[in-house]
């Protein structure tokens, strides 16, 4: 919480002056875990939902004051994070229980957030399976639910 969700609010907070002189844009990483329950990362999913909370609100409260707010939802990518992952017998993974060959680089990531970026787009989810599980779980939760468990189960 304190580095996903309250190092985000702090910096914002400092920044958001400067930011309406400018008619900036805050970008918040937050993860396709911040719409749905992520199965062994508990702790992050929760600071990821209240990220594009507090960043879902911040937009409405900062319309007209010509600042943006775009959030960025990654799938998995590939990081040292996985490595240093705790499993649910909470002792450290060791390591990444992922295949990560199916996993978007850090650099393919980056790349579409600066597009992103360049566009002041308001939501960019980076991957097919984040966006169609975001409108699935509307209508169909348990079977996103079920999805979540055995995507970790299977490691990716």
């Amino acid at each position: 919480m304190r580095v996903n969700y309250l190092g985000a609010v702090h910096l914002t907070r400092y920044a958001l002056p400067a930011l309406k002189k400018s008619r900036g844009l805050i970008v918040a990483i937050a993860s396709v875990a911040g719409f749905t329950g992520v199965p062994e990362r508990t702790a992050y999913a929760g600071s990821k939902h209240a990220l594009v909370g507090f960043m879902e609100s911040l937009r409405i409260e900062l319309a007209g004051s010509g600042v943006d707010v775009t959030i960025v939802a990654p799938d998995f990518v590939l990081t040292q994070t996985h490595k240093r992952a705790i499993g649910p017998d909470g002792k450290p993974l060791g390591a990444s229980p992922m295949q990560t060959t199916r996993i978007m680089t850090a650099e393919e990531c980056a790349a579409r957030i600066v597009s992103a970026i360049e566009r002041r787009k308001r939501l960019l989810i980076l991957s097919a399976r984040g966006r169609l599980g975001r409108w699935l779980k509307l209508i169909a939760p348990s079977f996103i639910d079920r999805i979540a468990a055995r995507a970790i189960r299977r490691r990716y």
